[in-house]
């Protein structure tokens, strides 16, 4: 048995697939862990759904956590106008993966489905969750701050405040170069968004899975059909 964290899919369904069953052979007993960020920006939100949602009903040891892009796709779906799209394609291949013009339109299973998704998850030797902590707080009120959780962008990692345990995030898109000396290091803090979704970035372009146990990093290079999205920045 394996554990394994990855993060950040943005709609890219055959990256996944491929990192899952080709790259590290998920096996049914195996624990992955997904930290957020299924939707928006590629070109397959709903098809990342459907497949974590059915690995998880063929018996597969997953839990999956909610990263900002799920979040704010559940309240634009619930009316909220307030909501920042990336670009106008970025919305429209959201929404036409869905098969729908609107986001109140989506159906109600992958809603009900990110509406039930957790902020962060424990497990021996590790904290997971979707973007990091801020850790100026104390250990209770760090982790009652799901605004931070989902969106947080720089922090110093306490391991005071983590009794121990290791943080595994994603959230900032890094370079490929930078991840893999995060891991060889063995920090107490990863970030694995590997930016799979820029697929023109050559820093990028890539979708990490670490396991946790061997502390050994996977990547699969972005292989999806063109979809239209500019180099990062």
């Amino acid at each position: 048995m394996a554990r394994y964290a990855t993060t950040d899919i943005h709609g890219c369904l055959l990256s996944l697939r491929h990192l899952l069953e080709e790259k590290i052979k998920l096996k049914p007993q195996d624990e992955l862990y997904v930290l957020g960020d299924y939707v928006n920006k590629g070109p397959d939100s709903r098809g990342v759904l459907d497949y974590l949602m059915q690995l998880h009903q063929r018996g597969y040891q997953i839990v999956c956590l909610r990263g900002n892009h799920d979040h704010d796709l559940l309240r634009a779906a619930q009316g909220e106008i307030t909501l920042t799209w990336g670009s106008v394609d970025d919305y429209r291949l959201t929404l036409d993966s869905f098969g729908v013009e609107r986001p109140e339109d989506i159906p109600e299973r992958y809603l009900r489905w990110i509406n039930d998704l957790p902020y962060q998850f424990d497990i021996p030797g590790f904290m997971l969750v979707h973007a990091g902590y801020d850790f100026r707080q104390p250990p209770a009120e760090m982790r009652q701050q799901w605004h931070t959780m989902l969106n947080i962008k720089e922090f110093v990692f306490d391991a005071s405040r983590t009794g121990g345990r290791r943080v595994v995030h994603g959230h900032v898109p890094t370079p490929t170069s930078e991840v893999e000396a995060q891991v060889k290091a063995q920090k107490g803090s990863i970030g694995l968004d590997t930016g799979c979704v820029y697929r023109h970035n050559p820093e990028l372009h890539h979708l990490a899975a670490l396991d946790l146990d061997a502390n050994k990093l996977y990547l699969q290079p972005n292989i999806e059909p063109d979809y239209p999205i500019g180099m990062r920045y």
